[in-house]
């Protein structure tokens, strides 16, 4: 249950406070210390703050705990993955890093979520941004903490995993056209951040790895660790070749991997698990299935024969391919045309149940600019390693608006 006073508050902060608590010499500082001439999406970072209740957060973490526990039970590892791709059915033993459950909050405080991702990215931006934050007239920023050895350590993990106690010498941070990827910034902080722990790190894309039959190989250099942010998440796709075969024949180490995607990324899995009956015949206890139902945006699987029921909804609906990722070709149903509609039947689709964000007023250039929230939480091991928001304008969320990007989340705060 949501305090209501808090949730209040929160709201009123949102919209009321104008502070700018971004310290971005610091920032600037600390990215350039890391890789000197980082070049960076301009509008990769907000100068303000969200402000969302620590009610709010402690149900996210309760949506988040009821997700696993679903997940750990054999009756839908089997269901799932009776749908998933083969390579989904090999077991490498490591969790995955850096899931990502994004959220809506409504306007009482309540988290919905609306959607799971295997390759969240950001997560070492928003430890950076964290860092040069500085206090506002209604809130000091929340206490943080060494992020990027975190990062470091959960990677050891995943090593460790499947390798005990070997060392990890060489990764691969791996990506389709890395160079030109929206975040590559990213890609090269965490060269940095790896290279600084002692393990040597490269920036590739899958054709550029061979496999040998026993080892992975980039140019010279035996892989033994591959950090996964191609959206082929199946590896299913040719130029996966070296890497698929390597991965199953279990002669190199992958995160997140295809099973975690089967078990959690899958939009259709969102149609499960916002069932209630599905989830009883699954063995799913009461508590588990209300938290749930409470919070996740209800969601099923598109099917042809309820064109006309969906047609009709369609305003109150959002439409997601099964196997997407950034928002590409999902729709908000009051936007689409008949066309439109066509194709979302004619492809794998699900339709869930729209969510409205909360939003976030800030002055920018001098104008009062409403931007929408989508908060997002990292976790590992069923742990929330970090809480960020994403402010943005538009359908869906981007790094395109003016004045938007990553936020700092603060829980703490007063009138």
């Amino acid at each position: 249950m949501i305090d209501c006073e808090n949730s209040s508050l929160e709201k009123k902060l949102n919209h009321a406070c104008h502070c700018i608590t971004l310290n971005q010499g610091a920032l600037k500082c600390a990215l350039d210390s890391a890789v000197p001439r980082l070049t960076l999406p301009e509008n990769c970072f907000a100068k303000s703050p969200v402000f969302v209740s620590k009610q709010t957060l402690l149900a996210q973490e309760k949506i988040i705990a009821a997700i696993e526990r679903v997940i750990a039970i054999p009756a839908y590892q089997e269901t799932v993955l009776a749908y998933a791709h083969n390579n989904a059915h090999f077991n490498p033993q490591n969790v995955s890093v850096f899931l990502g459950y994004d959220f809506h909050i409504d306007a009482h405080g309540h988290p919905h979520l609306i959607e799971i991702n295997t390759n969240a990215g950001g997560a070492l931006l928003n430890a950076f941004l964290l860092d040069a934050q500085m206090p506002c007239e209604h809130a000091q920023p929340n206490v943080t903490v060494d992020y990027a050895a975190q990062f470091v350590s959960m990677f050891r993990q995943e090593w460790r995993c499947v390798r005990g106690n070997a060392t990890l010498r060489t990764m691969v941070i791996l990506d389709d056209n890395p160079q030109t990827q929206y975040l590559f910034g990213e890609f090269q902080l965490f060269v940095a951040l790896f290279e600084k722990h002692g393990i040597h790190a490269i920036i590739c894309a899958p054709d550029e790895l061979r496999y040998d039959g026993e080892h992975l190989w980039h140019e010279d250099k035996s892989i033994d660790l591959v950090y996964n942010r191609l959206t082929d998440f199946s590896l299913s796709q040719s130029s996966q070749h070296a890497l698929a075969t390597a991965y199953l024949k279990k002669d190199v180490v992958l995160t997140p991997h295809p099973r975690a995607y089967a078990m959690y990324a899958n939009k259709r899995n969102l149609a499960i698990l916002s069932n209630s009956q599905l989830l009883e015949s699954l063995g799913v206890d009461d508590v588990t299935r209300k938290i749930l139902i409470d919070g996740i945006a209800p969601t099923r699987c598109i099917d042809a024969k309820y064109a006309d029921v969906l047609w009709r909804e369609r305003k109150t609906l959002f439409f997601k391919p099964t196997t997407g990722y950034g928002s590409k070709a999902a729709y908000r149903g009051d936007k689409i045309t008949r066309r439109v509609f066509a194709d979302i039947l004619a492809a794998e689709y699900v339709a869930q149940t729209f969510v409205a964000p909360s939003t976030r007023q800030l002055t920018i250039n001098g104008s009062l600019e409403t931007f929408k929230v989508d908060c997002r939480a990292y976790v590992y091991a069923k742990t929330i390693q970090l809480t960020c928001a994403r402010l943005y304008q538009g359908q869906t969320t981007n790094f395109r608006t003016l004045g938007g990007g990553f936020a700092p989340v603060i829980s703490h705060f007063s009138n």
